[in-house]
């Protein structure tokens, strides 16, 4: 290896969590004087990754096993049938994986990358590494001695990867580089802002992508732009008052560009947060909430000047559109940077023992277990004073929240509904903690005009063929997509009886919904009713149904599984029928639960063993007959 060759480290993350892991392996190959080269994997060009010798791979798992976006045109290209079994033979790599152990396919995506780059004829360097949510140190618990094992193997096999060696002294601990980003005050009188008063829906769209292009370091592009803005029209409460859920149905308006949408897309929000959060941020970190700023990352020294990112914007305004101040939790880096800057001894004690190996459970259970806001991290360490470069590159961004549509534009023209439960829940030290996008969304009055930022795309549930039979689980918030399913149905059937149309009638839907209690969260209760009746969409005369599971309204616990098996004859009929699966809900339990209700059912009804419904249901999917939406 050539002594000045970086160390390319290759990422694919959708929340962030694979580049913190990334960069993570980056700083400490740089303490050990390795060179690195770190990019997301929708940097890099595939057909280049067999002159690389040495490559690192960092990939999340996202919903049931799904590649994050980032990673989708790579994976794509690794499985074309032209490359050969030799095409990787110069090429050593390892995997680390991140992923929930909740979910039914844990780590898929590392798993399956790992496998095929074997295939590839690639040798790995050590074992893959597959990080746990669900570890009480959150990834890092598998990240640590994985990463150490990585230097150990590459400094036995090549010394010059480590030239002084693996061995970290304590000047190199004690040694922060440089941050990022660089940062360009103005003062007010030196720009032309608008006034509030002034502020239009072309001016708040330039703001948003000009704001989140500066933070990301990248040219603006359409994924920035947002599709449409929204004004909510309709805010009703759809669980019992008192019942300790709060679900919501929210009914949105297009205020610019029409809505484009299909049932089954998904809805991304950017939402707002507190302003007393913002206020208390800026003056605890010393701001100036009137200067204005350009932001310009170091490492981009070809940055293109594209007219966008160079215009100043407010300080407090980028703050708002851009840094995650009153929900997320910072990460481990932040700590380590903290200590650096604490004037307190004890402070700086402390935050460098978070940091270190031997405080990685404490801050595990200080930090993320309390879902500690940035916010309040500093608060809690209040010598410490961090530059504001520090702060834009370490404060967690602000994400865009996803919700599947419960509505069919054909329905509703110019119309988006969401079913949204707003989330609440208490930490291990009783504090009340609240969902940032739903706590916000519930609070909005319909009569007043806030513009929400809006995107739309697909999910993992397809939109259907009139034809095509389906059976449908969603319990909870999950039978939101399905609203859409069997409100758009309804209406073809109800054009084909205007029009007179004669044989082709939209074939039936068996839903199975669940929820705990008949008289508190039977959701859209009335509207399954109505879809029931004789000669529906949803009515066992058109070969349908419509099954509830009550989990808590008996000693037994009933949950969508039990109505499945109770139904397995009907169930068995619309799969033998070509009938499409479509479940959405919950991550826990529920996807696994429901598989295995399937397979006993095609088991049982098919009269087939166990493993050949196994097989079945996977000829299923691999179809695209299955199709699963889960959250945690």
């Amino acid at each position: 290896m050539e002594k000045t060759r970086p160390l390319l480290i290759l990422y694919a993350t959708e929340t962030g969590n694979a580049l913190d892991a990334a960069e993570r392996l980056g700083r400490e190959a740089e303490r050990r004087c390795c060179p690195v080269h770190i990019l997301s994997l929708d940097e890099f060009d595939p057909t280049s990754l067999p002159c690389e010798k040495f490559v690192i791979f960092v990939v999340s798992t996202t919903g049931q096993g799904d590649t994050p976006n980032p990673m989708k045109a790579f994976w794509t290209f690794l499985l074309q049938r032209g490359l050969s079994r030799q095409w990787l033979e110069k090429t050593r790599y390892v995997v680390f994986g991140l992923g929930d152990s909740g979910y039914q396919k844990y780590n898929f995506v590392a798993k399956k990358l790992d496998k095929r780059l074997a295939d590839l004829g690639g040798t790995a360097i050590i074992e893959k590494g597959l990080g746990d949510d669900q570890h009480p140190s959150g990834y890092e618990g598998a990240l640590d001695p994985w990463m150490s094992s990585l230097w150990t193997t590459l400094y036995n096999e090549n010394s010059l990867f480590f030239p002084k060696g693996l061995d970290i002294s304590a000047s190199d601990i004690k040694m922060l580089h440089s941050p990022k980003v660089d940062i360009t005050y103005l003062d007010s009188h030196e720009v032309h802002p608008q006034s509030s008063a002034e502020i239009d829906l072309k001016s708040f769209e330039k703001e948003i992508v000009r704001s989140r292009s500066m933070l990301s370091g990248k040219k603006s592009s359409d994924k920035s732009k947002p599709d449409c803005f929204l004004k909510m029209v309709k805010n009703q409460l759809i669980s019992r008052p008192g019942c300790g859920k709060d679900v919501r149905h929210f009914e949105f308006e297009a205020l610019s560009s029409t809505i484009k949408y299909e049932v089954g897309d998904v809805v991304e929000i950017l939402p707002v947060q507190n302003p007393e959060v913002i206020d208390a941020f800026v003056k605890r970190c010393n701001l100036n909430p009137e200067s204005y700023i350009i932001v310009k990352h170091r490492n981009s020294g070809d940055f293109p000047e594209d007219g966008v990112t160079n215009v100043p914007i407010n300080l407090k305004r980028f703050i708002e559109l851009t840094m995650d101040i009153a929900s997320a939790s910072p990460r481990r880096y932040f700590f380590e940077v903290m200590s650096f800057y604490a004037s307190a001894q004890h402070e700086k004690e402390r935050l460098e023992y978070f940091a270190s190996p031997e405080g990685r459970d404490d801050l595990y259970q200080y930090n993320q277990k309390e879902r500690r806001t940035v916010l309040e991290v500093l608060e809690d360490f209040p010598s410490v004073n961090m530059p504001f470069e520090w702060l834009v590159q370490l404060i967690p961004p602000l994400k865009t929240r996803a919700f599947s549509i419960s509505s069919s534009i054909l329905v509703h023209p110019n119309q988006v509904h969401l079913t949204v439960s707003v989330v609440s829940w208490t930490t291990p030290f009783k504090r009340k903690r609240t969902g940032l996008c739903s706590s916000w969304l519930a609070s909005l009055d319909p009569n007043q005009r806030v513009c929400i930022p809006a995107w739309f795309h697909k999910g993992s549930l397809p939109a259907p063929e009139p034809s095509l039979p389906l059976i449908l689980i969603g319990p909870g918030t999950g039978c939101a997509p399905f609203r859409g399913f069997v409100e758009e149905r309804d209406l073809m059937d109800i054009t084909r009886d205007l029009m007179d149309i004669k044989p082709t009638p939209t074939s039936p839907i068996l839903f199975f919904f669940g929820c705990r209690n008949k008289q508190n969260d039977f959701l859209y209760k009335d509207f399954w009713a109505l879809h029931s009746q004789k000669g529906n969409v949803l009515s066992e005369e058109k070969g349908g149904g419509f099954y509830v599971a009550f989990s808590r309204d008996q000693p037994q616990k009933v949950y969508v599984q039990h109505k499945m098996r109770e139904q397995s004859a009907k169930v068995w009929d619309l799969l033998s029928k070509g009938a499409a699966v479509y479940v959405a809900g919950s991550s826990n339990n529920m996807p696994a639960d429901v598989l295995a209700a399937f397979e006993e059912i095609v088991a049982e009804e098919g009269g087939v063993s166990r493993e050949a419904a196994v097989r079945w249901l996977r000829m299923l999917e691999k179809g695209g007959k299955y199709h699963v939406e889960a959250w945690a």
